[in-house]
């Protein structure tokens, strides 16, 4: 036989019921057929296996894209934030590093009163430090509840440092495939053992893993404050929300809202960048 030539069903028509339903005569594939056989074969296969081995985030995937989303093993940033209450309304520009979840350092760049104050971040302790008088001071545990800088954010959250997936069960209640503005929603209440003082988390995150919002409720259901992440631009070759704003939900007309204008990940950075001589510098 011609090697060109590939015969089709040739061992199964042999057996019974087959021989008696293929004719004897079997066509034969030429080498060119074949070779254009063998290609959509391949793209059928990659396109099957490739679609069905997609598989949706899970609840901790989905979790983890928002406790990460601007966070790398190090990171440097560039960042303005604004603040409006009824009594006043401020922007200050800082520049912040951080080295994984329990170092941060920030500094404020401006404007020219506020210039050179400080924070420190280590493990969960938080330091300030006020060039006019050039004293540094311990936060005590009794003010972790206060506002940090006379935002909407607590020393508290700046120390805060454990993940949504560790402190929180939770259930995915929505899905983008539920219509055409759906996104991944889910529900999260507290751990038995975990120190949360909400009674309830809501997250959202889009089909790209890209964080919209989370809300933030009190043990009686009340809705407390909403953090909402928008404005998508890309720094050092990752996609990430530049601007983030909390708000809380008794008080329509204020806000604090943070945006990134420059972000750098995994640098080169040593404990001794977090330390009380670096808070100085």
């Amino acid at each position: 036989m011609n090697p060109e030539l590939l015969l089709i069903w040739g061992d199964i028509i042999r057996c019974p019921p087959f021989s008696l339903l293929v004719p004897r005569q079997v066509h034969t594939i030429h080498a060119t057929e074949r070779l254009w056989m063998t290609r959509w074969w391949m793209a059928f296969t990659y396109l099957s296996f490739g679609f069905s081995a997609w598989a949706e985030p899970t609840m901790v995937e989905l979790l983890d894209a928002t406790d990460d989303f601007a966070r790398g093993e190090s990171s440097r940033a560039t960042l303005e934030m604004h603040v409006k209450t009824p009594r006043y309304e401020r922007t200050m520009k800082m520049e912040a590093y951080s080295k994984g979840t329990e170092r941060s350092l920030i500094r404020i760049l401006s404007p020219a009163k506020d210039a050179g104050i400080s924070t420190l971040k280590v493990e969960d302790n938080i330091w300030n430090y006020l060039p006019k008088v050039d004293r540094t001071m311990k936060v005590p545990g009794a003010m972790m509840s206060g506002n940090w800088m006379g935002s909407h954010f607590t020393n508290d959250d700046l120390v805060k440092s454990s993940r949504l997936s560790d402190d929180f069960d939770g259930v995915i209640t929505t899905r983008p495939s539920d219509g055409p503005d759906a996104v991944y929603t889910v529900e999260l209440t507290p751990k038995p053992d975990a120190a949360i003082v909400w009674g309830k988390v809501v997250v959202r995150v889009d089909g790209q893993l890209v964080p919209k919002d989370i809300r933030y409720f009190e043990e009686d259901g009340t809705l407390a404050r909403t953090m909402a992440f928008s404005e998508l631009r890309t720094f050092d070759g990752k996609t990430l929300p530049s601007k983030m704003r909390l708000q809380p939900a008794d008080e329509p007309d204020s806000f604090t809202e943070i945006t990134y204008t420059d972000l750098a990940f995994n640098l080169e950075l040593n404990d001794s960048d977090f330390s009380l001589q670096a808070l100085k510098r």
